[in-house]
């Protein structure tokens, strides 16, 4: 039955990574209700994402060979620094401080008490909200050549922000695009490209951590995980699978309509999950 849960539960990962309603919050909701009845864990939650930026990478690879390379060349001063794809390179490095420093100070928040249910209902709520209001009153005349340094910071102090479940790190710093007047296509296409050294390395520290600090049976000083490294594994490979996917459909959607119907969802759910901790049908 684990095996089958972390299926579905990397199936949920791929499915909502893209999509501005938080796959974090979708993992940490669904696995209350499997046969697990927990919490599948930030460190799973992290891992999986690995899967799901990997998609990411293959979805942008001749974006991301070109911007790395004359990033390294601007670097030996062969291209201007002010060359667009050199500047981009610096942007994501810029606009990932945040999220790093804020997940190091914050980890053990993140990892415990940040993983309320309640915390999670109330931020898919608001920033559901949010995302409705920047998609209403944004300018949306603004492309990714427009971007400036003090930009990507703000993009990446959104993106800081999906560190609680139920922000939604798509939607978060898509939120941010189309309030600076950004266009949804240009906001998405910068908030994937600024996620991807983030994601990675807290994967990879998270699969480091796992090997290096397990959590052995009858241990008083961690709690134990969910799921094993097998079904760790299986999970990441069906979310790279179903990411490829979504966010192949993900950049079509948003160049011809509007971000209302997921604005709808993140509200409802928020809602629904409210009434079920209140109800006590579930336990925050």
């Amino acid at each position: 039955m684990n095996l089958l849960n972390a299926i579905i539960l990397g199936f949920v990962q791929g499915l909502t990574e893209f999509l501005p309603i938080s796959s974090s919050a979708h993992l940490r909701i669904v696995g209350e209700f499997l046969g697990t009845g927990a919490d599948p864990g930030a460190r799973f939650t992290a891992i999986t994402q690995i899967g799901t930026e990997i998609a990411v990478v293959l979805f942008f690879w001749r974006d991301i060979v070109r911007i790395v390379s004359r990033w390294a060349l601007s670097l030996a001063r062969k291209v201007p620094r002010d060359d667009p794809d050199a500047r981009m390179g610096w942007l994501i490095i810029i606009g990932s401080l945040p999220i790093i420093i804020l997940g190091l100070l914050f980890q053990d928040q993140i990892e415990t008490v940040l993983r309320n249910l309640w915390i999670t209902a109330i931020m898919l709520i608001v920033f559901g909200i949010l995302l409705g209001v920047a998609d209403a009153v944004g300018a949306k005349n603004r492309r990714l050549k427009d971007l400036t340094y003090p930009h990507g910071i703000l993009y990446g102090l959104a993106q800081a922000l999906a560190l609680i479940p139920g922000v939604s790190r798509s939607g978060g710093t898509i939120t941010m695009g189309l309030f600076l007047g950004y266009e949804r296509k240009a906001a998405a296409r910068y908030a994937f490209l600024l996620a991807i050294p983030a994601v990675l390395g807290s994967g990879f520290y998270q699969v480091y951590k796992s090997i290096k600090e397990p959590c052995l049976a009858g241990a008083t000083n961690c709690t134990p995980e969910v799921f094993g490294p097998i079904e760790t594994l299986v999970a990441t490979i069906v979310a790279f699978i179903v990411g490829l996917f979504v966010i192949a459909f993900f950049m079509r959607y948003i160049s011809r309509h509007s971000f209302l119907p997921f604005v709808i969802y993140r509200v409802v759910v928020g809602i629904l999950l409210m009434v079920l901790l209140a109800t006590g049908l579930l336990a925050a």
